[in-house]
């Protein structure tokens, strides 16, 4: 089942079989436990999701387009084909996080969320 939030509206967030966790504004997801939510195709852009649990998220599709992402957990989130352009990802721990054919704008500070040192 796929979500597709749009800002200011309530998200339902499933678990991997389909079953409602919870339901939240998709504004301000800051601190939120979305690990293994499904939130393909999901509209996110300018969202504040700082301190959010990503964990094996699907995000796939997504649009995080300018999105506040600062000290987000994303270890192995799939953001196959997401919109990371703007987006702020500083502090955020992206390890073992699918990417192909996500957007980003800010190759530095992805690749620290990476863990790859950034030699200036």
């Amino acid at each position: 089942m796929t979500t597709e939030p749009k800002l200011n509206q309530i998200v339902k967030i499933l678990n991997l079989r389909g079953e409602l966790l919870r339901e939240v504004l998709a504004t301000d997801l800051r601190g939120a436990d979305l690990s293994c939510a499904v939130l393909r195709g999901a509209d996110l852009h300018g969202a504040d999701l700082g301190g959010t649990d990503l964990c094996g998220a699907d995000l796939r599709g997504a649009d995080l387009h300018g999105a506040h992402l600062r000290r987000a957990d994303m270890g192995g989130t799939d953001l196959g084909g997401t919109d990371l352009l703007c987006a702020d990802l500083g502090g955020a721990d992206l390890r073992c996080a699918y990417l192909r054919g996500a957007r980003v704008s800010n190759v530095s500070a992805l690749l620290s969320a990476l863990g790859v040192e950034v030699v200036s």
